[in-house]
This record gives C-alpha cells, sequence and structure tokens, in this order.
C-alpha cells in the first residue's frame, strides 16, 4: 500500500520508508538491460532498423560473438525492451517502442513530480 503524505520525507531514511510511484517505475530490471553498452548498441540498431530483425543481421551491429548477442537479446527481452519471435531455426527481435516510451516518459513524469514537491507542497506523494 502507498504511503503517502503531505509533505516530502526531510532525510533520505524516511525517503527509503516512503513508498511512491517513483519507487515502482525505477525498474531493476530495465535498467540492468540498459546498463550493458553493448545491449544499448544492439537496442539503438533495432530501434533504427524499425523492424524485426534476425539475430544474425543484429550481430553485424557489434563485434561480438553470436551466442553473445542472443543473451544480450534475452536479456532485454526479459526486460521487456524487445520481443521475439522464432520461425523455424532463426530467432527475430524487435524494438517494444510502447513498452520504453512509455517506462522512460512515466518515470520522467515521476521524477518531475518529484522535483517540484517542497517541504510546503500541499500533497506531495514523493
Amino acid at each position: 500500500m502507498a504511503q503517502t503524505s503531505k509533505n516530502p520525507p526531510r532525510t533520505p531514511a524516511s525517503a527509503a520508508r516512503r513508498r511512491s510511484p517513483l519507487d515502482r517505475l525505477l525498474d531493476p530490471e530495465l535498467f540492468k538491460a540498459l546498463g550493458d553498452p553493448t545491449r544499448l548498441l544492439l537496442l539503438a540498431c533495432l530501434c533504427k532498423c524499425a523492424r524485426e530483425c534476425a539475430v544474425s543481421e543484429i550481430g553485424a551491429c557489434c563485434h561480438v560473438d553470436l551466442s553473445v548477442v542472443s543473451r544480450h537479446l534475452a536479456t532485454l527481452e526479459r526486460a521487456g525492451a524487445v520481443r521475439s519471435r522464432r520461425e523455424g531455426r532463426t530467432v527475430f527481435y524487435a524494438a517494444r517502442f510502447d513498452h520504453l516510451t512509455s517506462a522512460l516518459r512515466d518515470l520522467a513524469v515521476a521524477i518531475d513530480h518529484c522535483a517540484q514537491c517542497r517541504p510546503d507542497s500541499p500533497g506531495c506523494d514523493c
């Protein structure tokens, strides 16, 4: 259950005890997936192509073995950043634009909301 209060917390310890929309939106799995330079490169390639691409095509984006590319893509899929589809022995991946834009936009709105809270702001739920 979300804890709300009229005023933002005054200390980091009290902030840690309070649950807000920001806590829900800070998805560790997504940030872990986006925290690796190779995964970011693969995701950027998929976003720029804006279509399904076979793992072998995606692997041409970087100088990494295809088995490593497959593991990186699986991590991105678990985080919801890409989706996959198998056709025979070929696996195709595509960026999940809807999920990525929604997750990042909602997070930006929540951060902006917290940034505007002041100790005297009524109804702040940060």
